[in-house]
């Protein structure tokens, strides 16, 4: 088999489980998608390869950015105090390790309710803060997953591109 064609598919399968890991958040998709088109381009050695890569860095930096101003926009206009969100993300960073697939974004979910309840003194009080985090990890997963799309298609336009265009011009 073809080194660069093996190396081909390994980057889809990897750029596929990226996607998968970017809609379920157990894998950081953005940065195996990442890793993938540039082990691509480094074997294919083309200007096609190159250019691919570059659309795909600036698509997902573009996503994490999108991620950050939107998620913490809305934390902050429901006036969220930083040291709640501080909490509520050291919470995921541990979450991630102690449970796996869902424990960054459950624990994010309960370090913000747990930080708020003790800020307020009330469930009733910390409740619309924690329906606001909720919305904030949708926003994050939406996000994300968009951009992974994105990157993959623009990899797989690259990948394909080429070909088709041999095929139509004949």
């Amino acid at each position: 088999m073809d080194p660069e064609l093996l190396v081909t598919v390994l980057c889809g399968v990897a750029i596929a489980v990226g996607v998968v890991g970017s809609a379920v958040q157990v894998l950081p998709g953005p940065i195996l998608i990442a890793a993938a088109v540039l082990v691509w381009a480094l074997v294919v050695r083309s200007t096609t390869g190159w250019v691919a890569l570059a659309v795909v860095l600036v698509l997902l930096v573009v996503g994490q950015v999108l991620e950050y101003l939107l998620a913490g926009r809305r934390l902050v206009r429901a006036n969220i105090p930083r040291r709640s969100i501080v909490i509520a993300v050291l919470a995921g960073v541990v979450g991630f390790f102690v449970v796996p697939v869902v424990g960054l974004f459950l624990f994010f979910v309960l370090g913000l309710y747990l930080a708020e309840l003790a800020r307020l003194g009330s469930a009733a009080a910390a409740l619309p803060s924690t329906r606001t985090a909720l919305g904030a990890v949708g926003i994050v997963v939406l996000v994300e997953l968009s951009t992974s799309l994105l990157a993959a298609t623009a990899w797989l336009a690259a990948v394909a591109g080429p070909a088709v265009v041999q095929r139509l011009t004949g």
